[in-house]
Parts: structure tokens; C-alpha cells; sequence
């Protein structure tokens, strides 16, 4: 079998489009999928950021498009779909990695906290899947990478909205893996443990919140952002042919963990 002479992780000839790719993990994933050889169109709605990533994978020798998207809104995203196939002529991964969240006692959240924090971090995921469907089916090797959280496994103190959504995606996940196994793409997520990143740096940095979390990590620290490239690499790439429906947790051992003292 030849394919298993070459180097599984090499993505060259191949497009990742990466939602979410101004800042945070999904940044560190652009950069990381344009080093193996993509070329990778980063996108996201702050378009003052999307230049300096568009720089970087350019740098690298890569082709990129820029073309701001926000997950709200259906008709972004397939004007994005649209651009990059008429740029580039195809597309063969998608990571979703946009989200946010924010801390309140679940009994204070109003119902418009709720539907907005969803409406990015599910629904905004199932927009992009179906905007991306055709020309990931037309690959013949198509992957999607969700980026789910610890907190799809676990609860957090007051953050019940994120959690649920971040559940959501795991299920998410799981459905269109199974749906989509027939047209030879390949549906995972990640779970990536603490990254202090803009999302979440308040919520973690010097509190009693990131002190218990530091307890109960085996490792005994917070994600470094590079860390989370391996998972990526491994579900954009042909090491994960017959990889599909799963979380990966990148978390330095918290989900295993129980007593750690």
C-alpha cells in the first residue's frame, strides 16, 4: 500500500478553510495546517486581524484568500464557500473553531444571553458544515474539526450556556459523522483543556478558578497554544482516514484525572 510509504501528515495540494482564525487556537491551526503544506483561507469577522494572518500563511509560501465571515449569518458564509472555490478550486478541511462565552449564574441568564452564545458556538458550526458540505463531499477526502471543549464532558461554575453549546457540538459531531462517512469525509472534534487565550484569559489568569483547574490537571499546568496543532494536524490529515465521530481531549490528563493529591 503505497499511500502508507509517504508522510501522513503532509497536506500539500489541499485547501483548509478556518473559522475563527484571527486569534486564539484557531489562529495557532491556520498557521500550523499552512507549515504541512495547505493553503489556508482564515476568516473571521474582525477584518483589521485577518490581514496580518493572511501575511503568515503567505509568508510560508501558501496561497490564502481574504474574505471576512460572520457565523450569524448564513448568506457570509457561502459567499466565502463561493470565493474560495472560485480562488482556489476547492476545499478539502474545515475546522470551526470561532466561539465565545461568558460567566453568570445560570438563574440571572436571559434568554437573549442564551440564543446568541448558541447561535455562535452550535449554530454557527452547523451553518458552516452545511455551507462547506458540497465541496467537502467533492474532495473524496473531506475533514471537518470542531473545536469542542472540556466543558462538553464536564460542568463549569456558571457557565451553563457555554457548556451546553459546547455539548451540542460534540453531538453535532457525532451526527454528521455518521451522515457523512458515505461521502468520505471525516467529522472530529478537539477538546483542548485551559489555553489562556482572549476568550478566556479573565476568567483563569491569577483566580481561584484557574488555581483549581491547575489542581486537577495531572500536568500541573495551562495549555500552551502550539499544543493544540497536533490534534489538528492529525484529523486534517490522511493519519485519520478511518478516524471519525471523535473528541479528542488535549487537556495535559484533566478529563482522566480524579485525586490528584
Amino acid at each position: 500500500m503505497n499511500h502508507m510509504r509517504q508522510n501522513l501528515f503532509d497536506l500539500t495540494g489541499r485547501v483548509a478553510v478556518v473559522i475563527g482564525a484571527t486569534s486564539g487556537l484557531g489562529r495557532v491551526i491556520a498557521i500550523a495546517l499552512a507549515d504541512h503544506g495547505a493553503d489556508v483561507v482564515p476568516t473571521g469577522r474582525r477584518e483589521e486581524l485577518l490581514g496580518d494572518i493572511c501575511n503568515e500563511i503567505e509568508a510560508r509560501g501558501r496561497k490564502t484568500v481574504s474574505h471576512v465571515t460572520d457565523l450569524t449569518d448564513r448568506n457570509t458564509l457561502d459567499s466565502l464557500r463561493d470565493t474560495v472555490l472560485s480562488e482556489l478550486g476547492r476545499v478539502d478541511i474545515l475546522v470551526n473553531a470561532a466561539g465565545r462565552t461568558f460567566r453568570k449564574p445560570t438563574i440571572e441568564t436571559t434568554e437573549t444571553e442564551w440564543n446568541s452564545l448558541f447561535d455562535i458556538n452550535l449554530n454557527g458550526i452547523l451553518r458552516a458544515c452545511q455551507a462547506f458540505y458540497e465541496p467537502l463531499k467533492a474532495s473524496g477526502r473531506g475533514r471537518v474539526i470542531n473545536i469542542a471543549s472540556l466543558a462538553s464532558h464536564l460542568a463549569f461554575h456558571e457557565v451553563a450556556a457555554y457548556g451546553a453549546s459546547k455539548t451540542g457540538v460534540l453531538a453535532l459531531t457525532r451526527s454528521l459523522a455518521c451522515e457523512w462517512a458515505r461521502d468520505g469525509i471525516c467529522v472530529n472534534a478537539i477538546a483542548p483543556g485551559v489555553f489562556p487565550t482572549e476568550l478566556n484569559e479573565a476568567l483563569v489568569k491569577g483566580t481561584r478558578r484557574g488555581a483549581e483547574i491547575l489542581t486537577r490537571t495531572p500536568m500541573g499546568r495551562f495549555g500552551c497554544p502550539e499544543e493544540i496543532a497536533g490534534a489538528a494536524l492529525l484529523f486534517a490529515s490522511d493519519a485519520s482516514r478511518f478516524i471519525t465521530g471523535q473528541c479528542l481531549a488535549v487537556d495535559g490528563g484533566y478529563l482522566a484525572s480524579g485525586v490528584n493529591c
